[in-house]
């Protein structure tokens, strides 16, 4: 296995410059490919060095090649990643991993058969500030977890074909599968459609896992201002991560506490605390996680076995968004 894979980059729509920036920054870009002429040759004028493709078999067919990068839309996920570990390439897969649990955990055996890299872009689980968070709770710093509540919620940009469950949630989901180390056992879910019917504008998820611990999250892009922040309860503080501000109010402890004087609470209120942590684009440290994961140095922490749990949960979220009945899970430790 080399120490510097060469990644070709599927797809160069909204979100594929932005992992052609980073590869070619981290000195792994080797090439890339869009069936767009324009887009295509845009991408090529800005990085000559690295070869310019209009059709994914050639670029699978590319030996120099080891590591492939898939930008596409979601429903093709499931075939593009076949297609790459049929051809002997690493995968990194843009979330979700693919829409199926049953594809998804048939993919996993394929690369574990090839001795293959499977990883999916869960971005935030690479965010310096939610490390820092899930070290805090690791560490103890807001007692035994009781709440956690998620909002990702703006204006645009919408989709439709796609809802916003599925848009927007699997960031939400990875991120507190992470922080409670459990999957959910109960998945009650919410949806409502304003703009293209059957294609849910807003979503409101609820999870039960073990131990006592809830977690909602709420999605929309019909929203009048950016929101993404996750709040987390303990028993002795509580955090907020909101990924919209900026420095040191990203991420705050409040060191709230709850007492009682016989049968009535006390409310202790305190003052927040910025915590520190050390800047970074999260996408930077992603791509740096799958070259390490390619070299075999680390296992990243989005594999594919944590692709095919996010999914679960999507899953039961929208089973129950169709049904308006509870989803009932495995008990399943994640980390």
């Amino acid at each position: 296995m080399t120490d510097s894979p060469k990644v070709g980059v599927l797809g160069l729509g909204h979100w594929g410059p932005n992992l052609l920036r980073n590869f070619q920054e981290l000195g792994a870009l080797g090439a890339f490919c869009d069936l767009d002429s324009a887009t295509l040759e845009k991408a090529a004028a800005r990085y000559p060095d690295a070869k310019a493709y209009g059709d994914v078999a050639q670029i699978l067919a590319d030996p120099s090649i080891s590591a492939v990068a898939i930008v596409t839309p979601a429903a093709t996920h499931g075939a593009m990643v076949r297609q790459a570990l049929a051809a002997g390439k690493h995968v990194f897969v843009e979330k979700p991993l693919c829409l199926d649990v049953a594809e998804a955990e048939s993919l996993k055996a394929e690369a574990d058969r090839r001795g293959l890299v499977l990883m999916v872009g869960h971005l935030l689980l690479y965010h310096s500030a939610f490390r820092m968070l899930r070290d805090q709770v690791r560490d103890g710093a807001l007692g035994p977890l009781r709440y956690i509540y998620s909002n990702r919620l703006s204006l645009g940009k919408i989709r439709r074909e796609e809802n916003s469950l599925w848009s927007f949630a699997p960031h939400d989901i990875s991120m507190i599968l992470a922080l409670t180390g459990t999957m959910p056992i109960r998945v009650t879910a919410n949806a409502s459609s304003y703009l293209t019917a059957s294609v849910a504008d807003t979503s409101l998820t609820h999870m039960e896992f073990p131990n006592n611990i809830s977690a909602h999250i709420f999605v929309s892009w019909l929203h009048p201002y950016k929101d993404h922040r996750m709040i987390v309860i303990g028993e002795d503080a509580m955090a907020v991560f909101d990924d919209v501000a900026e420095g040191a109010e990203k991420l705050t402890l409040y060191p709230h506490q709850i007492g009682w004087d016989g049968d009535i609470p006390i409310v202790r209120k305190a003052n927040g605390t910025p915590i520190p942590y050390e800047e970074q684009e999260p996408l930077r440290v992603e791509c740096a996680a799958f070259l390490d994961a390619v070299a075999g140095r680390k296992d990243p922490p989005s594999d594919a076995a944590e692709g095919i749990r996010v999914l679960r949960v999507l899953n039961a979220s929208g089973e129950a968004m169709e049904s308006g009945e509870a989803v009932m899970l495995a008990a399943e430790q994640t980390s």
